[in-house]
């Protein structure tokens, strides 16, 4: 398995022509992965353009209304986000859903706050959307009414509604490539070395198993690769075999690439601190962007807009389809014509596209 040296830079370079791996082709390696710089601007940008704008909402319904409103910050929303990254083994382990179905489910939810923010929209929601996604994406789904009636106090629609926002914010990319395969890839490379420790070699794998999974709650896949995650375990399970297996591929020097990475997953693995993030979300209910807050005015003439456009829309389209059926029949004489293009019409009409 080749293991790559280089963890993305502030502008990642293509790879060179003729040595392209599979992961370098993909849409993971292309478009989420970043440095700790990118990750750092780029939450802090979504961070302040959303304080601006729902600044902006609440000065237009009540002016000086905003001045007293404590909004939450880039590090306050990632803790946040990550309090609910926690939920997701929690979840699968209720349902029994596989590792896959985990992973993915993680992933989704951290490239979703990539594109978006907590003030906008509540985590809860969706990491439950983003885990029943990753079931069908796994191959591994669930009937949505299944699903919602084993989660308290959670409905079909608080799951169906934030489907199509999910699957837009990836991009529709749903593949994701996990560092568990990775890591299972190494131990069986492992197990082809000659003088690898037989009587502790289980023990190692499944203590590196638990150093992936606690990867999950830090930024690691989004700066590193599968397999730089996967050593990072190993090496953090046994750094014997560690250096055994990457002397054996002469990789010795990725072992310090990975070293800032093995730091990551001890001191960021750590699950949030319950009552620091009661408290963030409790601020969250003052600062939530008021257009999603359903039945608030705002909402409300937000939704009144967006429907007058729809009917528009409906209205524009219906008049093209008279238009161009009346143009194939000038006298308009047949009725049988006249009906379908009446139909067309009320068909028109309907139609929320």
């Amino acid at each position: 398995m080749p293991v790559p040296t280089e963890v993305s830079t502030e502008t990642p370079e293509s790879p060179k022509r003729g040595q392209t791996t599979l992961y370098e082709a993909s849409t993971q390696f292309r478009n989420w992965r970043f440095s700790r710089s990118q990750l750092s601007k780029t939450r802090q940008s979504l961070n302040e353009a959303a304080v601006e704008a729902i600044r902006d909402t609440f000065e237009a319904d009540s002016p000086g209304s905003s001045s007293d409103i404590s909004f939450l910050n880039a590090d306050e929303e990632r803790l946040l986000v990550k309090l609910y990254i926690t939920k997701i083994p929690q979840l699968c382990s209720h349902f029994g859903f596989p590792e896959e179905v985990e992973a993915t489910a993680t992933s989704y939810l951290k490239r979703f706050y990539l594109k978006n923010t907590v003030m906008d929209w509540h985590p809860k929601n969706v990491m439950l959307t983003a885990l029943f996604l990753a079931t069908k994406t796994a191959n591994q789904p669930i009937p949505i009414d299944v699903y919602t009636s084993r989660i308290p106090k959670t409905s079909a629609s608080d799951v169906l509604d934030l489907e199509f926002l999910v699957a837009q914010s990836l991009g529709f990319e749903f593949t994701v490539w996990h560092a568990y395969r990775a890591l299972w890839g190494i131990w069986l490379d492992i197990q082809s070395l000659p003088d690898y420790p037989k009587d502790s070699i289980a023990e190692i794998y499944n203590s590196a198993k638990i150093h992936v999974r606690a990867a999950r709650l830090t930024d690691a896949e989004l700066i590193y690769t599968p397999s730089q995650i996967a050593l990072a375990a190993f090496s953090l399970a046994s750094p014997n075999i560690a250096a055994l297996w990457t002397h054996a591929k002469s990789s010795d020097s990725i072992l310090q690439i990975i070293e800032p990475l093995k730091q990551m997953i001890l001191q960021d693995s750590r699950a949030p601190d319950v009552e620091t993030v009661r408290d963030i979300d409790r601020r969250l209910k003052l600062c939530k962007n008021p257009e999603k807050v359903v039945g608030s005015k705002v909402y409300l003439a937000k939704k009144a807009e967006e429907d007058r456009i729809a009917a528009e829309k409906r209205r524009k389209k219906a008049d093209e389809i008279r238009k161009a059926m009346e143009e194939n029949d000038p006298f308009n004489e047949d009725t049988a014509n006249k009906k379908t293009l009446d139909d067309a019409v009320n068909e028109a009409l309907e139609d929320d596209d």
